[in-house]
């Protein structure tokens, strides 16, 4: 009986050993692919893309590039891009998620470069800001100024950033996502499921 009861506590004890080693593994996994990614530089996402379209192709030319001329400009610049999918993304210097969601957009935007326009709207901002913040953080593509909000409220019906819009080739509105992309595969899948359908 004795020999049974050290047997059975062995038993626990070797399983709880077992268990606390697997969720200390997974834990470290966890946190691994939550650690947020370090920004790119100003020569990595300046790099020309190979065989781009022309329009693509000018759209790396302005890294970090703040366009004025408000919603009239904006729309134009989609316009201009018709043919190809574009994702918007709205930001701000003064927003935590903004800022924690940029490196993921720089890869996507130097990864997709050839195949989707990326565009950024720097809204409710100062523009000494945004130009300080893009210029530890810049952005492979140009963003708009939006200083009171009318492009994100007027043409996307919001002022909480981050906001991001995809566009089909067409030039239609796919979707309008109120949340922070923190990883890669998550942008990449609303890439896929939104502007490349």
């Amino acid at each position: 009986m004795r020999a049974a009861a050290i047997l059975c506590t062995s038993a626990v004890a070797i399983a709880l050993a077992v268990a606390l080693a697997v969720g200390f593994h997974q834990a470290r996994q966890t946190s691994d692919a939550t650690k947020p990614l370090a920004p790119l530089t100003r020569a990595q996402v300046s790099v020309p893309i190979a065989g781009a379209p022309a329009q693509l192709a000018a759209l790396r030319r302005q890294v970090n590039v703040l366009h004025g001329g408000g919603v009239a400009a904006f729309k134009a610049q989609l316009r201009a891009l018709r043919g190809h999918p574009v994702v918007v993304n709205m930001w701000g210097s003064w927003c935590p998620p903004c800022r924690a969601e940029v490196p993921v957009f720089q890869r996507e935007a130097v990864k997709r470069g050839a195949q989707v326009a990326f565009l950024g709207v720097n809204s409710t901002d100062q523009r000494a800001n945004a130009l300080k913040f893009a210029a530890r953080e810049p952005m492979p593509y140009p963003s708009f100024e939006d200083p009171r909000g009318n492009i994100a409220a007027g043409i996307y019906h919001s002022l909480v950033l981050p906001v991001t819009a995809f566009y089909d080739a067409a030039g239609r509105l796919a979707i309008v996502q109120q949340r922070p992309f923190l990883s890669e595969a998550a942008l990449s899948q609303a890439i896929e499921r939104y502007a490349l359908r």
